[in-house]
């Protein structure tokens, strides 16, 4: 017979999360506190909105003061003149201070680029927060998805342990029977060469769970403790509403990662217009202040200090030509903003497509979830039928052995389809953009 290899981890991926807890919050609180793919999309989204104000300063009152003091140096013949009158004639030199003080003060009162770029800034600022949402959400389907993956994990190292033992049990009574004469030397052989397989088998996976326990710890940093198991009465719920087409249109509007698309084309529309503003002219009000004051030391009491002066005006600015800079720049943006539309629409489409797959899943998932829980307890009876023919002599060891890995096999099945039942309904409200730690609550209530 040849054997078939006992389907081992789950179409689940084993993702990072967290550790240590008992039961799913647990581990999603240590998540939240230590996860470095959230804590990079909070980093982010905190310094995109510090464009805003960046952008809001070039529209704001600029205001300047500089104080300025040179000391001019001079060499060859100073002449003074002496107490009766007469011009005197000493050599060395001296030195000139100067001193200037100034102020600035300057308000756009048209600058047409800068207010685009500061309706662009509000944009990518509002991209970002729902970049920060998706990450948020993908959090909450991480850490179910790792976790599960973790019970996953230990169900299939006791179902390759169970298959073990029940090959070695053959094996035995095989041994056994050839001693009293009522197997062949090749029974013995094959069921030897079954229980050795499968002892290989279930040292990998063991190896696995080994491994999603690493990756429950990569989230958090925390060694990863005794987790809470997924009971067995699963509530069997369709998804509310029972409308695909419901789902779909909670997607386009709430789906905070087809949002953030949709922010990033409107920032790039507003960059468009403040590129093409180049072109156009701005117009500034300004104050101008400046005193300035002269004396040297070759001329004692000859230092002279102006009157302050003050300069009220507009100045208007139109740019003629930069050497094709604007024009550039022009097409800059608008290619920007062509290749952004490009991913707003692979990302309507992955979110009706996510959206609609999920609610099949979940639907279909009720009567998958329910036929692999009879066919393991088919199973279970097929196997004990056999073995009881076996004992008689009605059955072959092939039958046997056949039955057993069916077992493990429907086993194996079961275990991974309720986990991911529950996981499928978890994602059906991520490409809605609806889930929330509510839904964690509510999968934490079902684990024992």
């Amino acid at each position: 017979m040849r054997m078939k290899l006992l389907p081992v981890l789950l179409v689940l991926a084993v993702v990072p999360f967290a550790g240590h807890g008992e039961d799913l919050m647990d581990a999603y609180r240590q998540a939240v506190s230590n996860d470095p793919v959230l804590a990079t999309a909070d980093a982010q989204r905190l310094l995109v909105a510090e464009d805003v104000p960046a952008a809001r300063a070039a529209l704001l009152p600029q205001l300047s003061a500089g104080l300025e003091f040179d000391q001019i140096h001079s060499g060859g013949t100073n002449q003074t003149t002496d107490s009766s009158g007469n011009i005197v004639s000493t050599s060395g030199g001296g030195h000139t201070r100067e001193r200037s003080l100034t102020g600035t003060l300057s308000q756009p009162i048209i600058d047409l680029a800068a207010i685009a770029d500061l309706r662009a800034a509000h944009a990518a600022s509002d991209a970002q927060e729902q970049t920060y949402r998706a990450a948020l959400q993908n959090l909450y389907v991480r850490v179910a998805r790792a976790y599960f993956n973790v019970l996953v994990a230990q169900d299939t190292v006791e179902i390759y342990r169970n298959y073990e033992d029940a090959y070695k049990q053959e094996f035995d009574q095989t041994r056994t029977r050839f001693k009293n004469g009522l197997s062949m030397a090749a029974d013995v052989a094959q069921s030897k060469a079954y229980y050795l397989y499968i002892k290989a088998q279930r040292i990998s996976a063991q190896d696995s769970l080994k491994d999603a326990r690493k990756a429950l710890q990569q989230i958090t940093g925390e060694p990863v403790g005794t987790l809470k198991k997924l009971r067995d009465d699963l509530p069997m719920q369709p998804p509310k509403p029972d409308n695909a087409k419901a789902w779909v249109d909670a997607a386009m509007q709430t789906n905070p990662t087809l949002l953030a698309a949709r922010y990033t084309v409107r920032a790039d529309q507003h960059r468009v217009f403040a590129a093409r503003a180049g072109h156009l002219p701005t117009l500034t009000a300004g104050v101008g202040y400046n005193k300035f004051g002269q004396w040297t030391n070759t001329m004692p009491g000859s230092g002279t200090y102006g009157p302050a002066t003050t300069t009220v005006g507009l100045t208007l600015s139109i740019p003629l030509f930069s050497g094709g800079l604007t024009h550039a720049r022009v097409k800059q943006a608008i290619y920007q903003r062509d290749a952004d539309q490009g991913t707003l629409e692979s990302e309507r489409r992955l979110a009706e497509r996510d959206a609609s797959n999920y609610f099949n899943l979940v639907v279909d998932g009720i009567d998958q979830v329910d036929s692999a829980r009879e066919s393991v307890a088919a199973a279970k009876q097929s196997l004990a039928s056999m073995r009881a023919g076996y004992s008689i002599g009605t059955q072959s060891l092939t039958n046997v052995v056949f039955a057993i890995e069916t077992l493990a096999n429907v086993q194996s099945e079961y275990t991974v389809v309720r986990h991911q039942f529950i996981l499928n309904k978890l994602l059906l409200k991520q490409a809605a953009g609806t889930i929330s730690v509510a839904d964690l609550q509510a999968i934490n209530r079902l684990l024992q």
